[in-house]
């Protein structure tokens, strides 16, 4: 009990700025939680969705909103000892979850065209289905900062697009649940020395084919996403604020000077309007 409460004041006192203010300053300015909320905070298991869960917890003790939540846990395949080693964690965490099982990964093993894109669409899918069964109205997910940077660069790079990810966003498919990212402004540097500092271990990714896990995992392998995050450390070194000029280029798109755009599934071009 010591160490919880421990870790729990580590977020509020030690990482009050670069956590705990930026968590809610995300919640207030996109206004992801309402009076009244149902969240279903989405646990995979790694250091972002536990740390998401504790603030979470934090808000509800100390917030201005009454919102209830349930902790769920969605097994994809997970081999023993990484499924013992979330309940482990939500343990020494007081984190009360509640797990339910998929063939996800036994279903796109031998997918060879873009497994992961489609490993994540049934994922989310059975999140929002079980949320939904649970009474839930939004599911809460643990994606930071670096998280939505790295989408715009892979967006313009590899897309040729500019998009972003999204503070929150309603479910296509379930036009009656909601989506929010209260970790929006947190940036994975500063969850990475929350976790060291609290001497925690976190499975390092969902997918059966990255199965370890180690506290102070800062990203391996040959994935775009990965690249994007050597390309941002790179950046930073060059310049500090690079990283939140590509963050607030979002907030600056100067639609007169766009060749074109989509909106709403429509293309909109400047000639037509030339």
């Amino acid at each position: 009990m010591d160490r919880l409460i421990e870790i729990e004041r580590s977020i509020i006192k030690v990482y009050r700025k670069p956590i705990w203010r930026r968590f809610v300053d995300a919640v207030s300015e996109y206004q992801l939680i309402s009076e009244g909320d149902n969240i279903a905070v989405c646990i995979s298991g790694g250091k972002d969705s536990m740390l998401l869960a504790k603030c979470m917890q934090e808000l509800q003790k100390h917030g201005k909103y009454h919102f209830d939540m349930k902790f769920i846990v969605m097994d994809p395949g997970y081999n023993e000892a990484n499924r013992q080693k979330i309940i482990d964690n939500a343990k020494l965490l007081g984190i009360p979850i509640d797990i339910f099982d998929t063939d996800i990964f036994d279903s796109v093993v031998n997918v060879e065209d873009n497994p992961c894109y489609l490993c994540a669409r049934m994922r989310r899918g059975y999140l929002y289905k079980y949320a939904k069964k649970q009474g839930c109205n939004k599911i809460a997910l643990g994606h930071h900062f670096d998280d939505v940077i790295e989408t715009i660069l892979m967006g313009m790079l590899y897309g040729a697009q500019i998009q972003t990810m999204m503070p929150k966003l309603h479910s296509t498919n379930h036009p009656d649940m909601e989506l929010i990212r209260p970790l929006y402004y947190v940036k994975e540097a500063d969850i990475i020395k929350w976790v060291n500092r609290n001497k925690l271990e976190f499975i390092q990714c969902a997918c059966r084919f990255t199965e370890s896990y180690t506290g102070s995992h800062d990203g391996v392998g040959n994935s775009k996403r990965q690249e994007m995050k050597k390309l941002i450390a790179h950046f930073r070194e060059i310049h500090g604020p690079i990283d939140m000029n590509i963050f607030r280029s979002m907030y600056n798109v100067k639609l007169n000077t766009v060749i074109a755009y989509q909106k709403d599934g429509e293309s909109h071009h400047f000639l037509d309007e030339y």
